[in-house]
């Protein structure tokens, strides 16, 4: 929710019993379970970056650790209130404090924070990767990264990871800080202050989005689990945990978790997203107020039209394919009639046709579809047409996937390519490749224009 660079840990092995200790008494720091639910609410320590907590577009949390957070308060009957701390060192002190029930905020499962907390179980595999810019410095190996001007976040698994390999390099030099966040050091990093960084896989997929100009020339380290850290001794609360994320796993809701945050981002197109984002500045301003206008009059979100209109198109109003597909958002001949478009150059009356197309696409979904995925089918459908739409839906059942859910179409789209799947459906052969990377660069471009519009 790839991320290129990220593996998920396989569900079968996801399931990671966490800590131990003593039972609470009343000398400890932390609330017990029934506390917590006489109370009403669950305090949950996190941070504020695009990979845990954050306030959306429309001005509310999101995030996937409070999704996640949110979920599990709902299972114990309570509330999630979020204290967001600035960084992990702090977090870390507040839990220990006895300031939060549990902290979701990516924090890896390391042996040595066993001494102090116990942990959840595993809900992601994330790799520790070395960041640098593209037109600087691009260290390969550890001896390369020696007399380099490299500065990590304090107290975490990166400055771990690189204690651990300078008993190997005692040459290899580094600074901590506990007052910027990995996130800031990455800006760091792309504004030349600093050669490199280190960060986890999942939060570098990300911010490559924000600035294309950055690379991981090397990882520092295997595959690593993040979970959720909870006070030691805290029995009661890791047994709740343990079971409301076995039930949240085995549901598919942690795969929907993923897949809306992690899962459109595949191959990183460095090119590409640099070039969009000029285009944000240069093109998107003369079309902005009706890509807006279309959105609300056919109840669509404003920047995904306004994504699809640049995958469509590069925003370009008098594009044209050798297919006859023309406008802003590509309209053939027939759609552009069936919309009431006469000229599909006119980048007002294409915009309002491709919204309306869209619309009606997303209205062509059984009431089985729900959410987002109701827009990402329609998406698909626009680009392939409803009817080999209709096919993957029938492959998806027959293959024991979901017809409702984009994460499963998305595996079963590129198989109407292939005779062995298509010879028994209605409609047959088509590239079934081309939506699935179609709606992926729709979701990234949406992704990235956000961070650039607020």
């Amino acid at each position: 929710m790839n991320v290129r660079g990220l593996l998920f840990l396989p569900l079968a092995v996801l399931l990671l019993a966490a800590g131990c200790g003593r039972e609470p008494d009343s000398d400890t720091p932390y609330r017990d379970l029934e506390t917590i639910r006489d109370s009403g609410k669950l305090i949950v320590l996190t941070r504020n970056a695009p990979t845990t907590w954050y306030i959306g577009r429309d001005d509310e949390a999101t995030g996937p650790e409070h999704d996640m957070a949110e979920a599990f308060a709902a299972h114990l009957g309570v509330e999630a209130e979020f204290r967001v701390e600035p960084g992990v060192p702090e977090i870390l002190a507040a839990l220990e404090a006895g300031e939060g029930d549990l902290a979701a905020a990516g924090l890896t499962i390391l042996d040595s924070r066993r001494d102090r907390f116990a942990f959840g179980p595993a809900y992601q595999d994330v790799t520790q990767q070395v960041v640098c810019r593209r037109d600087n410095v691009q260290p390969e190996t550890v001896e390369e990264l020696v007399g380099l001007d490299l500065e990590v976040l304090a107290n975490s698994s990166y400055s771990r990871r690189l204690r651990e390999l300078g008993k190997e390099y005692p040459q290899l030099k580094w600074r901590e800080t506990s007052e910027r966040t990995t996130e800031e050091l990455l800006r760091a990093v792309w504004e030349r202050e600093l050669d490199c960084t280190v960060a986890d896989s999942t939060i570098v997929d990300i911010n490559r989005r924000y600035y294309p100009e950055l690379i991981t020339p090397m990882n520092l380290s295997r595959a690593q689990s993040l979970g959720w850290m909870l006070p030691r001794g805290s029995e009661a609360l890791q047994r709740a945990v343990r079971d409301w994320f076995q039930d949240f796993n085995d549901s598919g809701r942690l795969a929907s978790l993923q897949e809306r945050y992690y899962g459109f981002f595949e191959v990183f197109d460095y090119v590409d997203i640099r070039t969009y984002i000029r285009r944000i500045d240069a093109r998107f301003p003369e079309y902005r107020d009706y890509f807006r206008a279309a959105a609300e009059e056919y109840d669509l979100p404003y920047t995904v039209l306004a994504a699809q209109g640049y995958q469509e198109s590069h925003w370009n109003a008098r594009a044209r394919s050798p297919t006859g597909v023309r406008g802003i958002m590509m309209l053939t001949l027939n759609t552009a009639r069936a919309m009431g478009v006469d000229n599909r150059l006119d980048p007002k009356q294409s915009i309002f046709g491709g919204a309306g197309y869209l619309a009606r696409m997303m209205e062509r979904f059984s009431e089985e579809v729900t959410g987002e995925d109701r827009l990402w089918l329609a998406l698909a459908a626009y680009n392939l047409g409803r009817a080999h739409m209709h096919d993957a839906q029938v492959l998806a059942r027959r293959l024991d996937l979901s017809p409702h859910h984009w994460r499963d179409l998305k595996q079963v789209l590129p198989l109407l390519a292939k005779k062995e799947y298509y010879k028994d459906l209605k409609y047959g052969y088509a590239r079934g490749t081309e939506p699935v990377r179609y709606v992926q660069r729709i979701r990234e471009y949406r992704h990235v224009l956000e961070k650039h519009l607020e």
